[in-house]
């Protein structure tokens, strides 16, 4: 009995610790299942957190940084270019001159309006007091320029171009007070009307040392040869003063139509200025309410149809020499304006493209030593293979 019990008992304990041991097999594969599933899911979602949180992170140092290194840059950008008051002492070379014509020369890119409003305003002083533009500035004059934003000039004009770098080889004289130079044809003297540049740019660009450059005096476009530059404002002003009293003598060489007459050696006809509507300037001949005019002629050379003349203008009138060459009935060979259409085909089947106008020479004091100076310009090649094709009489 004992055994018996003794088996029951075992088998009821063996049947009892077999029902205990399965659930706790049961419960723990349901918790290892439970915590692996959690930490399954657990790690998911911390995945995509640390990702989203990284991304925004990334996102704001990004859009950070850029507003700071912009803004640097329109600091340092605003601190170059923003104008500051400018005081200039007026020395010897500038001393005489209107307040209007040396800011002019001084602040280019400002238009003449603008420079009048801020001297009225009193935003350019001279001396601490107010001015008009007609002050003649004397030597030691303080001149105070309130900050004035000067326009840039986009089409700087390149040393490069071939044009630009031709006219070194065309310097006839240069000192430290002027140049001369032999201007050529199809060249304006300045810029405007269309035109990005002219020779006083061009020569500006070649001379970018110079404190100025001003032309002493114009030529045509379409006429070639000797052509004055200032370098200082004493020389401007000496120069200017011997052409208003005639101390300058310049020389033309022109190809006119037919048979120049010996005795024709002054032509005084009035001429007046005409603007069309178009914006063309033309001159007239008009002795009533035309300006008086004088051109001295010397025939050079005669040839079959043509004449080459040298033409002395007294006056320096607009057009004036190609004007009393078609009022006498003598047109200058190739000139659009005052030509003669059938000559000047004559003269363009042997080669020739241009007005056939040149400044040959000109004679003019020098303002420091005061040495009589003739400079002449020789023709250009193609003026003189035109020369070498016609017939002389």
């Amino acid at each position: 009995m004992k055994e018996i019990n003794t088996q029951k008992a075992n088998h009821v304990n063996k049947n009892k610790s077999n029902h205990q041991q399965r659930p706790v097999v049961k419960k723990t594969q349901h918790a290892k299942k439970s915590v692996v599933t959690k930490i399954k899911h657990s790690n998911k979602p911390a995945i995509k957190k640390t990702q989203q949180a990284n991304k925004p992170v990334v996102k704001k140092i990004q859009h950070e940084k850029k507003p700071v290194e912009d803004t640097a840059q329109i600091k340092s950008a605003e601190e170059v270019e923003r104008p500051k008051v400018r005081y200039i002492t007026i020395d010897s070379e500038d001393a005489g001159q209107r307040i209007d014509n040396f800011l002019l020369r001084t602040l280019k890119g400002v238009p003449k309006s603008h420079l009048y409003r801020l001297m009225r305003k009193g935003e350019i002083r001279v001396n601490k007091k107010r001015i008009k533009p007609v002050y003649k500035l004397a030597i030691n004059d303080e001149v105070r320029i309130a900050p004035i934003r000067v326009s840039e000039q986009k089409d700087a004009v390149s040393t490069g171009l071939s044009i630009v770098a031709n006219l070194e080889k065309q310097i006839l004289f240069e000192d430290d007070r002027l140049i001369v130079i032999n201007k050529p044809s199809g060249m304006a003297v300045h810029g405007g009307s269309g035109l990005s540049f002219g020779l006083i740019e061009a020569l500006r660009a070649l001379r970018p040392e110079a404190r100025m450059l001003e032309l002493v005096h114009r030529l045509d476009r379409d006429t070639s040869g000797c052509l004055l530059v200032a370098k200082k404002r004493s020389a401007l002003r000496s120069l200017h003063e011997q052409f208003r009293d005639k101390n300058v003598q310049k020389f033309y060489h022109a190809l006119v139509k037919g048979h120049w007459p010996t005795k024709l050696t002054r032509v005084t006809a009035a001429l007046k200025k005409n603007d069309l509507k178009s914006g063309e300037r033309v001159v007239v001949v008009d002795n009533q309410n035309g300006k008086e005019s004088e051109t001295r002629f010397r025939v050079l050379e005669r040839y079959r149809g043509a004449t080459l003349v040298r033409a002395f203008p007294v006056t320096g009138r607009t057009h004036q020499i190609r004007v009393h060459c078609q009022t006498s009935g003598h047109c200058i060979a190739m000139d659009a304006k005052y030509g003669h259409e059938e000559f000047d085909e004559q003269m363009k089947s042997k080669g020739l493209k241009r007005l056939f106008l040149h400044a040959a020479s000109i004679e003019f004091t020098h303002p420091v030593t005061e040495q009589r100076m003739k400079i002449e310009a020789p023709l250009e090649a193609s003026l003189e293979r035109l020369l070498s094709k016609l017939v002389k009489e």
